[in-house]
């Protein structure tokens, strides 16, 4: 029995889905652990990179007259996993923004999955159009 989705509490689906099928309620929790997990693994990774950053450069003086650009080694997202492994304070930085960057992607990415479950297909096409989008977005300059 699939409900309006959109129209508030009064066309939510029961509590009780039938097997293989996902309840609204199950949905939202799936998604919420996804973007409380993600923002949470990205502040902490980005934190950790921020701190041990100052700590090791602390008595560093900046030189504020001549602008240098992030190293070749941030701008590449293979590179930037291998630095932040390394425990490179600049890749961690780096990684934690990135991780920043695909929550809402994993997220929607969840929703596809969740309506394919629930066989839902307009909402699986007008989400994997959503994600299409994002995609491009992010990458379409390496295409």
């Amino acid at each position: 029995m699939k409900g309006t989705r959109g129209a508030g509490d009064r066309g939510r689906r029961d509590e009780t889905a039938p097997a293989g099928r996902l309840t609204d309620r199950q949905v939202e929790q799936w998604i919420s652990l996804v973007l409380r997990a993600g923002v949470i693994a990205a502040a902490v990774i980005g934190l950790a990179g921020g701190v041990a950053h100052l700590v090791l450069h602390a008595g560093d003086v900046p030189a504020f007259g001549v602008f240098h650009g992030e190293p070749a080694a941030l701008r590449h997202m293979g590179e930037v996993v291998a630095g932040a492994l390394a425990l490179h304070t600049e890749a961690l930085i780096q990684a934690g923004l990135l991780l920043l960057i695909a929550v809402p992607i994993v997220r929607v990415v969840v929703s596809v999955v969740a309506f394919a479950i629930e066989r839902d297909l307009l909402y699986v096409g007008v989400t994997v159009l959503v994600l299409a989008i994002l995609l491009f977005s992010l990458l379409g300059d390496a295409m």
